[in-house]
């Protein structure tokens, strides 16, 4: 098989645990992946970012921002397939913790909400776009991750099953 897997990578607000895990996993299965797997848009692997015709987008954060969900709208156009990564992807959680401040608390953090033009409340990825898969954990959860990225390849016809 020559196909190929095209992947984009993105983050959007979180601490970005999944994405270093996802780095960790790339060291152990470089060679396999690299063989398999077109890497078109991926800020941590390389400068310059393809982020049309993907067959799959891995999405990981929760969306804070009218400028996030614009960007996540488009890149579930621009993908067959896409992935919620990790707990704020999937549930919003912990990055929508501000969604349940009091009153005194939403006060002292409106400059900053203003200031970043953020929504007024972080959501997670479903509340915005179709999501098709989810892989949760905070960190993702290494094993589901792995047989889902094993599974797309196979339902892309790159590795036989």
């Amino acid at each position: 098989m020559n196909k190929k897997l095209k992947v984009g990578w993105f983050s959007f607000s979180c601490c970005e645990d999944s994405t270093i895990l996802f780095m960790e996993l790339m060291n152990d299965h470089y060679e396999e992946w690299l063989k398999l797997v077109d890497f078109k848009a991926s800020r941590i692997l390389k400068a310059k970012n393809d982020e049309t015709d993907l067959d799959v987008a891995f999405v990981e954060g929760a969306i804070a921002s009218k400028k996030d969900e614009k960007k996540l709208k488009e890149l579930r156009k621009n993908s067959k397939k896409l992935v919620a990564i990790g707990s704020c992807a999937v549930t919003g959680m912990p990055s929508a913790q501000r969604n349940e401040f009091d009153a005194e608390k939403t006060k002292e953090i409106s400059f900053l909400v203003e200031r970043f033009k953020l929504a007024k409340k972080v959501v997670p990825l479903s509340k915005i776009v179709k999501v098709d898969a989810s892989v949760p954990g905070c960190p993702m959860d290494e094993k589901v991750f792995l047989k889902l990225f094993n599974d797309l390849m196979i339902e892309f016809g790159v590795k036989n099953a």
